[in-house]
């Protein structure tokens, strides 16, 4: 191989690095192909929110050894999932509720067979290319007989079939930068109230979001996900002002903040 050419692709390794440092998947990610039932009995959360309300505090960090004591139940709860993908009879609130519960649990259970970990950056290769070798690109989990990875619940179904950028304040990345790990279960029943909450509680947390009037820093989603916030006539200053209690308007000058990775343990 010729020096240029090696040179090259080392170039290249260095940016994929760096890009999915920064980013846990932005390209389009296919949706995957699982066994949708007609009809099915909808999935009990029940086990798992009481994993949650056990092992998580208010302020969302994780007991993740606590998790690894509880494992067998845990896994149990997994394994419902695995069996029983949301079906056509579901109604929307009950498949949302199903996959954002499954985005953050198997995002637990990637943590815990690599525990300990100081970062979810630290599992797999060490040159990330993204949806190739990154953790959220990692098929370690099967749903309705088809291997799935993170990063299908979150771009292949989530962001892809519902359409609704508060998904953002739900799913966890095991890192202090996300929003915070609700310490009960989503539900249908609840799902909107629980939506606006996490919202709420994003906007107006300083170590997440620093909101001024004239200047705004703030997470790295509104500039990551900026198609998402600006779909349907909105954009970032109309959703900073739904839940901020500081509001902001197209003078305030925006930049965001560093992400940081490290993991939202105890």
């Amino acid at each position: 191989m010729k020096t240029s050419t090696l040179a090259t692709l080392v170039l290249a390794a260095g940016t994929l690095t760096a890009v999915a440092v920064a980013v846990p998947g932005l390209n389009p990610v296919p949706t995957p192909t699982y066994t949708v039932a007609a009809t099915s009995a909808l999935v009990d959360h029940s086990a798992y929110d009481k994993l949650l309300k056990k092992h998580v505090t208010a302020q969302g960090l994780v007991d993740y050894q606590g998790f690894k004591a509880d494992e067998a139940v845990f896994n149990q709860y997994l394994a419902m999932l695995s069996k029983n993908p949301p079906a056509a009879n579901w109604s929307k609130a009950d498949q949302m509720a199903y996959w954002i519960n499954a985005y953050n649990a198997y995002t637990i259970r990637l943590i815990l067979d690599h525990y300990p970990v100081q970062s979810i950056k630290d599992i797999g290769s060490k040159i990330k290319i993204p949806f190739v070798t990154t953790p959220w690109a990692a098929k370690f989990f099967s749903i309705g007989g088809q291997q799935m990875s993170l990063d299908n619940i979150e771009h292949g179904i989530l962001r892809k079939k519902f359409d609704d950028p508060r998904i953002h304040f739900t799913l966890v990345c095991a890192s202090l930068s996300c929003p915070r790990l609700r310490n009960e279960a989503y539900t249908a029943a609840q799902l909107e109230k629980q939506l606006d909450d996490q919202g709420r509680d994003f906007l107006n947390n300083p170590a997440k979001n620093k909101i001024g009037k004239s200047e705004a820093q703030l997470s790295k989603y509104f500039d990551w996900y900026k198609g998402d916030w600006q779909k349907n006539g909105q954009s970032v200053v109309k959703w900073v002002n739904r839940y901020s209690t500081t509001k902001i308007d197209d003078n305030t000058k925006i930049t965001y903040l560093d992400y940081n990775w490290n993991l939202n343990k105890q």
